[in-house]
């Protein structure tokens, strides 16, 4: 005759006790976010204001076009996580290549605090893991020196006129 496994009350106890905590601590760390949420209309303008200004570098702006879902809607709760996680590291690789004195500018004329500013950048830059952070800040580099490459190949002109090549009606 086997024995009958016998269900541990404590172990069960104690599982739900620390899957409850992690459900605790998650809705704590969001409720965190809620005043970086209360300014965004403040950051939304600011953003709008950096991208109108000339002296933003052209090639920044250009990270604010956000493409295609990486994971599409339609899939539970990554669907969405996607497209929250590109629109961040669009706007950190956009902020980091706009020069300061021009940032603090904007912020001095919409009247938004630059401590408050750099506390709320650092607070939804530590949603996105280091590694994806280092990553990400390569990411201009690696299409500048591609350009370089390119360009020095010989290959650009040729490149440029086949994507500008009009394609004939079939």
């Amino acid at each position: 005759m086997t024995a009958e496994p016998r269900h541990d009350m404590a172990a069960s106890s104690t599982e739900g006790r620390r899957t409850s905590r992690r459900g605790l601590r998650r809705a704590i760390g969001l409720l965190a976010f809620l005043p970086v949420a209360s300014r965004a209309p403040a950051y939304t303008r600011l953003l709008w204001a950096l991208v109108r200004d000339e002296r933003t570098p052209n090639a920044r702006k250009g990270y604010l076009v956000v493409g295609r879902d990486i994971v599409p809607d339609d899939v539970p709760i990554l669907g969405g996580l996607d497209d929250l996680v590109v629109v961040v590291l669009a706007v950190d690789l956009f902020l980091d290549g706009v020069p300061i004195d021009i940032l603090h500018e904007h912020l001095d004329e919409l009247g938004i605090e630059r401590a408050e500013f750099d506390r709320d950048i650092a607070q939804v830059r530590r949603l996105m893991p280091m590694p994806v952070r280092r990553l990400v800040r390569r990411i201009p580099g690696a299409i500048a020196a591609a350009g370089r490459s390119l360009e020095s190949s010989g290959v650009a002109p040729r490149l440029r006129e086949w994507i500008n090549r009009e394609v004939s009606p079939a």
